[in-house]
């Protein structure tokens, strides 16, 4: 029987794991052979899959599909990462890569520009929101994932790329020379009003807390900032020392920010903020909502717990796990989450249980029987398990099925591309609004489109109506559910006008984007942000901040 060179490295592999284990096996409990001869059961598996299989396996797919298994038992932050995604890990982890600097998103058989970023090659070329990409040096992009057209854009710094776009029926070619693409965490930031600063921070990665400190300084220094919103939502997380750096901004020297603990004791750590802080007074809010997780959790709960900042939005993601990247051979790397992370009160946010469930089962959230109570510096009550509730809830937008619809249907993205082919110009973000004149060009482009939606009401109707046609009794009453579909058959025309006010934001978002991209996109959102609404009222009326906060007047 044949022994191929996989077989020979793959066996070479395991007697070396082996033999280093079996030295260590007097000294070790039982669990030790159970995992020696598991790795040995599954040299064999693969072994005779090699061997005997009927078409020619791909071991490197076959192992990476058998790894990602085993981990997937463990929870969703424990990965392998191969060498060929070891950029994207990259990337990740600084906020930079070689390519053109554009937002993209499958639309039907091809990948399209969302937004291209503000002063990088995409946007320097010329390429536009809208635009779909046709060819990539000289190959068809048809049938490929937005992530597969994304591999094709990456490469090395200064390496040239030709591509071929289809933008409104005209094919056009760009020649595009790649650049280190490098997005600071901190997109936007600026004062609100006299007094009230703000800073959005999108992420954690290497430069989080130095740009998050720049940011601050100036607004202080050099706008004349007395009070802070600081915006995370969305905000997924990083490096939990970027996050203790900017905790470390806000609370006295030696506080404790955050620890960890996991099974083996040498990883656990406790942080503290080791620099002198650079305002322990201002009055700061701090916004959530369901995106925030991780690092962003570690913020928003140490300064809740410390009662230094009133936490205003939706509860946070609840990420208490702490992950570690160990290098493996051949350029890959595999991230295991080795601890939790407990806020100052000693609390873990951690919402799903992944130890306790079934092989396959999905991890659900921890018993609210197990929930424990803790309290912040002040005497506060906040409870673990449940990520960072917020002092301060704001309610999200519900949409009407109308609105939703567009958004699905790409209604309100095409829009905002005819609009700029349109129109040349329009006024700053701050300034610029849809007017009804705008609306009614809107409507008059929504109803030459080809779409239908369906109504909540009318979803249930016809089910209503399935179900009596099942059991034989529609005939009976068809005038009624004939008369019912009159009254909740959804009308455009009608539903357009009913629904304006939601819509025009969402207009006026897309717009803005075309001509001030991202940043312009924050600026404007400013204005008519619930969440941020909320922020500016508790700021300026000190006594519902001090109230929350319980702290004496």
């Amino acid at each position: 029987m044949r022994i191929t060179k996989n077989i020979i490295a793959l066996s070479l592999c395991f007697n070396f794991t082996i033999g280093f284990a079996q030295v260590d096996v007097e000294h070790n409990n039982n669990n030790d052979f159970e995992i020696l001869k598991n790795l040995e059961l599954f040299e064999l598996v693969y072994k005779n899959i090699d061997l005997n299989y009927v078409d020619e396996p791909n071991p490197g797919e076959l192992m990476k599909v058998a790894i990602d298994a085993m981990l997937l038992e463990l929870d969703p932050y424990t990965n392998y990462i191969p060498e060929s995604l070891i950029e994207d890990y990259k990337l990740m982890q600084t906020g930079q890569y070689g390519g053109i600097g554009a937002i993209i998103r499958q639309n039907d058989d091809y990948v399209m520009i969302v937004d291209p970023h503000e002063g990088f090659p995409a946007q320097k070329s010329g390429l536009e929101s809208g635009d779909v990409f046709l060819e990539i040096n000289g190959r068809s992009v048809k049938g490929l994932s937005s992530s597969e057209v994304s591999d094709k854009l990456k490469g090395k710094p200064g390496t040239t790329l030709k591509i071929k776009v289809d933008r409104n029926g005209e094919e056009i070619t760009k020649d595009i020379v790649r650049e280190e693409i490098k997005f600071s965490p901190v997109p936007f930031y600026d004062m609100i009003n006299s007094e009230v600063g703000y800073i959005k921070l999108s992420s954690f990665t290497q430069t989080a807390g130095a740009d998050f400190m720049n940011a601050f300084k100036d607004l202080k220094a050099n706008k004349g900032m007395k009070k802070l919103v600081f915006d995370l939502r969305g905000n997924g997380g990083g490096l939990v020392n970027e996050a203790v750096k900017i905790v470390n901004m806000f609370v006295p020297q030696g506080t404790e920010i955050v620890s960890i603990k996991g099974r083996d004791v040498s990883v656990n750590q406790t942080y503290i903020a080791k620099l002198k802080p650079e305002d322990a007074e201002m009055p700061i809010v701090v916004l959530v909502d369901g995106g925030s997780a991780s690092a962003s959790e570690i913020v928003s709960g140490a300064l809740q717990d410390l009662d230094r900042a009133v936490i205003v939005g939706q509860t946070s993601f609840g990420k208490g796990l702490v992950q570690r990247p160990l290098d493996l051979k051949y350029n890959a790397k595999i991230k295991v989450t080795i601890a939790k992370y407990y806020t100052p009160s000693g609390r873990c946010i951690q919402k799903l249980d992944y130890s306790h469930r079934e092989q396959g089962d999905k991890a659900s959230a921890i018993s609210d029987s197990l929930l424990k109570k803790f309290y912040t510096k002040i005497g506060r009550e906040v409870i673990d398990g449940r990520g960072v509730e917020p002092d301060v809830t704001v309610d999200l937008k519900d949409y009407s099925d109308l609105t939703k619809t567009l958004a699905l249907e790409n209604l309100l993205f095409e829009y905002g591309t005819k609009f700029k082919r349109d129109n040349a110009t329009i006024p700053g973000p701050k300034e610029f609004k849809f007017s009804d004149e705008h609306y009614n060009d809107f409507i008059t482009y929504v109803q030459a489109q080809d779409f239908e939606y369906m109504t909540e009401s009318m979803l249930i109707l016809k089910e209503l109506e399935k179900l009596a046609k099942e059991e034989n009794r529609l005939e009976d009453a068809q005038a009624e559910f004939d008369a019912m579909h009159k009254k909740l058959d959804p009308s455009k025309s009608k539903d357009l006008i009913k629904y304006k006010s939601e819509i025009i934001p969402l207009l006026e978002d897309e717009i803005i984007g075309r001509y001030y991209y991202q940043n312009g996109r924050i600026e404007h959102g400013l204005i008519e942000d619930d969440f941020i609404n909320e922020a500016i009222e508790i700021l300026q009326t000190s006594s519902r901040y001090n109230t929350i906060l319980k702290i004496e007047e």
